[in-house]
């Protein structure tokens, strides 16, 4: 996605004033400032420097809040930010941390792994198994619907190996055949975590108003173990009347 870029637009690389990348485990592959090595492989010229940055989930779109804002400050006039994540090669946790193995920084913050937590918002929030699965199946839909209109042809990047052959163009995780009916037969993922492992009443302890977790959450209503990367473009208004630089939005704000 850095290397589609600049050809897309059609301008020099070396204009770029920073790539902020967002990286939950930047360890291994993704280690070592991802940002910057990325930019150097994608062929950059080396006067653009990187950075990577971890918001855990959020860190994508936090990568263009700051980019955004340090063109809002006038610190830069082009800055390529996104995101990118390897979980089929740099597992969850991969990267280790206190907060889920050191007892002295778990137990006083009441940590359970993000599936309870989601498992604990339906419960509070009377969500059912038969509403997360219709939501599921609608996005399905709508996703579907989507490629097959080729509505984000202008923003994909096809995959290719050194030989320029492609090895993949589209998004793999897009089951159109999803119904309620086949994702009720889906065990839920976090319920023997959350009661067989003591995760659960970890979470009551902290919300005590709630008397027992609804696990509704499984692999066909969560987000899957994929790997994926993005980037975009951000530019001030004096950026904007260079050459193949059309801007199609405006960044407004962001919380």
């Amino acid at each position: 996605v850095l290397a589609a870029l600049p050809s897309r637009g059609t301008f020099e690389s070396s204009v770029i004033e920073d790539v902020i990348l967002g990286c939950v485990e930047p360890v291994g592959e993704q280690g070592a400032n991802i940002g910057r090595l990325a930019a150097l492989a994608s062929g950059y010229d080396e006067c653009v420097p990187g950075v990577q940055i971890n918001r855990f989930c959020a860190s994508g779109l936090e990568a263009v809040n700051i980019a955004a804002a340090k063109v809002k400050a006038g610190d830069a006039d082009v800055v390529v930010a996104g995101g990118v994540e390897s979980m089929s090669r740099i597992p969850m946790g991969a990267a280790g941390g206190s907060w889920s193995t050191d007892p002295a920084i778990a137990f006083p913050t009441y940590f359970v792994p993000q599936g309870i937590s989601a498992d604990l918002i339906a419960t509070m929030h009377g969500f059912s198994r038969t509403d997360v699965d219709a939501f599921a199946v609608e996005s399905q839909r709508r996703a579907a619907v989507a490629a097959a209109e080729g509505r984000f042809s202008k923003s994909l990047v096809p995959v290719k190996d050194f030989l320029g052959l492609t090895l993949l163009d589209r998004d793999e995780h897009v089951r159109p055949e999803t119904s309620v009916a086949s994702l009720a037969k889906l065990d839920p993922s976090f319920k023997i975590m959350g009661e067989k492992h003591g995760f659960d009443a970890v979470a009551l302890q902290k919300y005590a108003t709630v008397e027992k977790i609804d696990h509704v959450h499984h692999a066909g209503n969560s987000p899957g173990i994929v790997a994926g990367a993005s980037a975009v473009l951000l530019g001030s208004r004096a950026a904007g009347p260079r050459p193949g630089l059309r801007p199609p939005a405006r960044a407004v704000t962001a919380a």
